[in-house]
């Protein structure tokens, strides 16, 4: 073995990097024969029956502070805030005396003040004002409304399991005109990876996919998925599976490769109707990164240097991906109301 080839083999084995060709976007494999929508339809099914306990994430457990945060499920206004033991307390946002913002009030001595009259809340629940039950995993925090999510309530949310060990999270939240499911749907695509995200994915081969039928064993119900992720000539080969614990969460968790163990978290929050009376969404994405370098662990007090490239790269890519969640429920509601047959009726007629 040659020198450079003894170096070039030592530098692997010692960095996850590895320097990847130029290679033309349209000249890649193609997809879409493998991408069977029944196959996706399926797996979404599956998900959309599973429970959910009722829960819905609300925000990053870093946005909840003594001061009101405001948030929005299904229609229902929420305010959130930490009392002055860091006890996280969720409510309605309307007060109960005249209707008033509670988001626009203040945190005194861990009660919430109403800016308008002054009416005091501890965040325990009162006959005209009843508090919504809160979770806060870590990572994120969770909000329970039964009358919304129509299921039998859990005491707490279904969690996908995460790393052990030194990690580093960040959060990011988008919003799109589209429903909570289109967003699973979305993750439940992995084919469209390289091609809709050449910035961030390349190499991607699906290597197994779960089967059409309904009644699928859980070790058989992922998508198995080798894919390089690119940081610009530079390239890191994983293995992911992606998974769906609950109907409105989807995890990619790395299985193989460098960073074993991290995951990527997807959350879908419906959280109304827009003016153009079309669903809205919030799309929650946790960025849990992982690794067993002894490097890893020393690099934590970084953390706070590199969450913000973290986010950075994720909006990036719900920002593309919102665009297909959002062509998903338009694709939909055609075939709902006949568009899409009309359509093709007009161009049968002029060609």
């Amino acid at each position: 073995m040659s020198f450079l080839s003894r170096l070039t083999t030592s530098v692997s084995k010692a960095s996850p990097f590895e320097l990847l060709p130029r290679t033309a976007w349209a000249r890649q494999p193609p997809t879409y024969r493998q991408a069977s929508p029944q196959v996706i339809a399926a797996a979404l099914a599956r998900s959309q029956a599973r429970p959910s306990g009722n829960w819905f994430v609300v925000a990053a457990s870093t946005d909840i502070t003594s001061k009101p945060h405001a948030a929005t499920v299904a229609g229902a206004e929420l305010v959130c805030w930490r009392d002055m033991d860091d006890v996280l307390h969720i409510g309605p946002a309307r007060c109960p005396h005249l209707g008033a913002d509670l988001c626009t009030g203040t945190v005194d001595r861990g009660h919430l003040v109403c800016p308008w009259h002054g009416l005091r809340l501890t965040g325990r629940s009162r006959p005209d004002w009843p508090a919504v039950p809160a979770f806060d995993d870590g990572v994120l925090v969770w909000a329970r409304l039964d009358r919304v999510g129509g299921e039998t309530p859990t005491a707490e949310p279904i969690l996908p399991a995460r790393p052990e060990g030194a990690q580093i999270a960040a959060v990011t939240q988008l919003s799109g005109a589209c429903e909570a499911a289109d967003i699973v749907a979305n993750r439940m695509d992995p084919w469209h990876g390289a091609w809709f995200h050449p910035y961030s994915f390349t190499r991607l081969e699906v290597l197994s996919a779960p089967p059409e039928s309904q009644d699928v064993p859980e070790e058989l119900d992922r998508f198995l998925v080798a894919v390089t992720f690119r940081v610009g000539r530079l390239g890191i080969p994983v293995i992911a599976e992606f998974t769906s614990p609950e109907p409105r969460t989807l995890t990619m968790r790395i299985v193989e490769g460098e960073g074993a163990g991290s995951v990527v978290e997807t959350h879908a929050t419906p959280t109304g109707y827009g003016p153009d009376g079309q669903p809205r969404s919030t799309v929650t994405e946790a960025v849990i990164a992982h690794s067993d370098r002894p490097g890893f662990a020393r690099g934590l007090r970084a953390a706070p240097l590199i969450t913000p490239f973290m986010k950075m790269a994720a909006n990036r890519l719900w920002r593309d991906d919102l665009l297909y969640a959002e062509r998903l429920h338009a694709v939909r509601r055609q075939d709902a109301d006949g568009t899409a047959d009309l359509l093709t009726t007009v161009d049968e007629r002029t060609n």
